[in-house]
């Protein structure tokens, strides 16, 4: 788990709550994002604001492609800084992402766009995904999984028991089909107080109660829900709140 904190990141600039002044190193909360190993290979689930921090803290040394939930910029923001890797590895970063997010890398990323491009710029080689299952350039099957961000369409993933979603507000019994027999799942759970865009807790943990998860994790965590430790004693025993840095690991057959 690279990143478990919402949009503006825990702490928040210029807060002194509770939560932000804490001095447990888990409420400390970078922008979404998720690490997946497969073999040797690396891929990103997002790249925030916090990307180059992320990578320095785990020090990934490599990484074969980022794919994109949405177009928000706490989720794509940091793709500039894929040319160290365009750099270390000389090739394309493959960049799997929904018409939408395309559109909208093209916009802020223009400059990687162009034509006549300026040296040093980040090489990308986009390929298109929609709601259909894909793979990934070592076979690996993704499931998408389309839920909804108040009225933004966002893609969740499934990768064998592994299942990742942010910034869900509604799923539809379509899309819920995908994730029954998911042994470990990511849902966004933001704060207690009900959002128009995300979970709150309830709704999180009546999700993870429908999907029957071996675990849940909670992320996308705002400093108005609680420091780590007052989050860990509300939930039951099998869902617990993620943290920056958290790892886990599925086996082949999942």
């Amino acid at each position: 788990m690279l990143g478990t904190g919402t949009s503006q990141g825990v702490p928040v600039i210029a807060c002194d709550c509770k939560v932000c002044s804490s001095m447990d190193t888990k409420d400390n909360r970078l922008r979404c994002s998720v690490l997946v190993s497969i073999g040797e290979e690396n891929y990103c689930i997002d790249s925030g604001p916090d990307f180059r921090q992320q990578m320095l803290r785990e020090e990934v040394k490599t990484l074969s492609g980022i794919i994109f939930t949405h177009e928000h910029k706490d989720h794509v923001a940091g793709l500039d800084d894929v040319r160290a890797f365009n750099y270390r590895e000389k090739k394309d970063m493959n960049v799997y992402c929904a018409p939408p997010v395309e559109e909208a890398l093209r916009r802020e990323f223009h400059y990687a766009f162009a034509e006549d491009k300026y040296p040093g710029v980040p090489s990308l080689k986009i390929v298109p995904i929609t709601t259909n299952p894909f793979e990934l350039s070592n076979g690996t099957e993704i499931i998408p999984i389309q839920v909804m961000h108040y009225k933004m369409p966002v893609l969740g993933f499934r990768i064998g028991g592994f299942t990742y979603i942010t910034d869900a507000k509604t799923i539809s019994e379509e899309e819920k089909a995908k994730i029954r027999g998911t042994e470990i799942l990511v849902v966004n759970a933001l704060r207690l107080e009900e959002h128009i865009s995300h979970f709150n807790l309830e709704e999180a943990l009546a999700f993870i109660e429908e999907m029957s998860p071996k675990k849940a994790y909670l992320t996308h965590i705002s400093h108005l829900f609680g420091t780590h430790e007052d989050i860990s004693a509300m939930l039951p025993p099998n869902v617990y709140a993620a943290y920056d840095g958290l790892t886990f690991e599925l086996n082949s057959a999942s």
